[in-house]
């Protein structure tokens, strides 16, 4: 069994009790580069260049229904899988998805707005054929 090592993480967010540094020890099984460690939460904490200008959309019920579509677009190999640009088809988590928008329709029933019923609706309808055509 390998030594174990003791190491000290230093609680220094402005919101930590009294902005003093918490320290917190812990042991580790297995040894691991220091200097690694120590700049790892440094690089976590600067905001991304790329992302900084970009405006991401009001969250609403309708941005959250459009993106659990998307997901379910996606996975019925509908459109592309952004982060490898291919069409790919997973059914059993495309029927997931589906499944979990007609939760939400069953459960926001008489607390929606016309538009958002609607709009639901017919996602639901989409999203079903869609499957059905696939997995037949």
């Amino acid at each position: 069994m390998p030594d174990k090592k003791e190491f000290i993480i230093k609680d220094r967010r402005a919101f930590a009790k009294g902005d003093e540094d918490t320290e917190i020890k812990e042991e580790k099984a297995e040894p691991a580069n220091e200097d690694a460690k120590t700049e790892e939460p440094e690089k976590a904490a600067e905001p991304d260049k790329d992302t900084e200008d970009f405006q991401l959309p009001e969250i609403n019920f309708a941005t959250f229904i459009f993106s659990l579509n998307s997901s379910a677009l996606m996975h019925l190999g509908v459109i592309e899988d952004p982060g490898t640009g291919k069409k790919v088809e997973n059914l059993p988590i495309a029927k997931q998805t589906i499944d979990i928008l007609g939760m939400l329709k069953e459960k926001t029933q008489g607390n929606l707005t016309e538009d958002e019923a609607e709009m639901l609706k017919n996602i639901l309808y989409d999203l079903r054929m869609i499957y059905v055509k696939e997995k037949g």
